[in-house]
Parts: C-alpha cells; sequence; structure tokens
C-alpha cells in the first residue's frame, strides 16, 4: 500500500504539469462538513463496497480520513478490486492542517 505524506500531496495538486488524482474523502457527512481538501470526492466508507464502481479505477487516487486509518481501509479495499493507483494519506486531514493549512477547521 502506498502512502503520502500530506506535504507531498500538496506540492503534487500545485504542480500544473502533473494531472491532480481522485481526492476521495471517506470521512462521515458531519466530518466533511467541517473541513475538506479543496476538490475531495466525499464518499463516506460504509458506501464505498456499493459506490466503488462510480470511480475510475485506472485513475489515480488519494483516499483521505481523519488519520489515516479509515482511508488505509478503504484504499486496500479498492485494490482488492483492482485499482492499481490508489495511495492513502498519511495522517489524513488531520496531518493536512497541520503541515499544510494551518487556517483548516480541525476536530
Amino acid at each position: 500500500m502506498k502512502q503520502m505524506m500530506p506535504t507531498e500531496l500538496k506540492a503534487w495538486l500545485d504542480d500544473r504539469g502533473r494531472e491532480p488524482p481522485l481526492l476521495l474523502d471517506v470521512r462521515e457527512p458531519w466530518e466533511f462538513s467541517m473541513c475538506s481538501i479543496e476538490g475531495s470526492l466525499a464518499m463516506p466508507m460504509n458506501s464505498v463496497p456499493a459506490r466503488f464502481r462510480e470511480l475510475d479505477a485506472g485513475r489515480q487516487v488519494v483516499v483521505i480520513c481523519h488519520h489515516g486509518g479509515r482511508s488505509m481501509q478503504v484504499a486496500m479495499f479498492l485494490e482488492r478490486q483492482g485499482f492499481s493507483q490508489v495511495i492513502n494519506l498519511a495522517g489524513g486531514v488531520a496531518g493536512w492542517a497541520a503541515q499544510v493549512d494551518s487556517s483548516m477547521a480541525t476536530y
């Protein structure tokens, strides 16, 4: 399972010469409404088994949660479903707030 630090994701998103990944946020709706990384797609973890076919299995996907645990589980699930370019955001949105965007709400 590939992992990426928040600062690495920020550099990727800032690189105009590189196709951005799909940012898949698997937190609960109440969490997503508090804070999210711009451009993220909300798909709560419990809905992923029923909805993963909505995603492009050939696209690079960065899976996001609060601290990185739920997203790791979803990333492993997606890999088992044939997704070959899945990356877990280590530290989740909490890491993003601490390392990239100090103005982001935390909980």
